[in-house]
């Protein structure tokens, strides 16, 4: 794995809805959550930058969000979250998104050989839809100690 260590601190600032992950339904949860986030993005025209970001937070919990163009023009409708990352491990996945589990756990696996330690909070970044599943991208962002 092409697994990147980076220490300059990141700043994501988010738009959505949070929720329990019950019986550790993670999937199903933030699907649900981004499914409720988009219908008021849609139906209010808010400008965002196209991309579901999923947060997983202590406590089983979730948030399903997106970076809006504009964040000032926040909608009262949606949660606001600034999520910032001090030092994160980095990987592309690009493939099925039914492999992203795997990819979560050999990331881990990889990230603890050369002696770190993640801790929560885990963000997915989402890239645009695309037909062909073995093209798909997604950003894995790990947090680590």
């Amino acid at each position: 794995m092409n697994i990147e260590i980076i220490h300059t601190p990141l700043t994501i600032e988010i738009y959505g809805f949070s929720g329990i992950a019950l019986n550790n339904d993670y999937a199903g949860t933030a699907f649900k959550l981004s499914g409720k986030m988009w219908q008021i993005v849609k139906e209010n025209g808010i400008k965002n930058k196209g991309q579901n970001i999923w947060v997983y937070e202590p406590d089983e919990s979730v948030f399903a969000g997106v970076e809006l163009d504009e964040p000032r023009n926040r909608n009262s409708e949606l949660q606001h979250k600034t999520i910032t990352l001090k030092k994160y491990a980095y990987f592309k996945h690009i493939g099925s998104y039914n492999l992203l589990k795997q990819t979560g756990q050999n990331m881990i696996k990889e990230i603890k050989e050369r002696g770190f330690q993640t801790t929560l909070p885990y963000i997915e970044i989402y890239g645009r839809r695309n037909n062909d599943e073995t093209k798909l991208e997604t950003e894995l962002l790990m947090s680590l100690l």
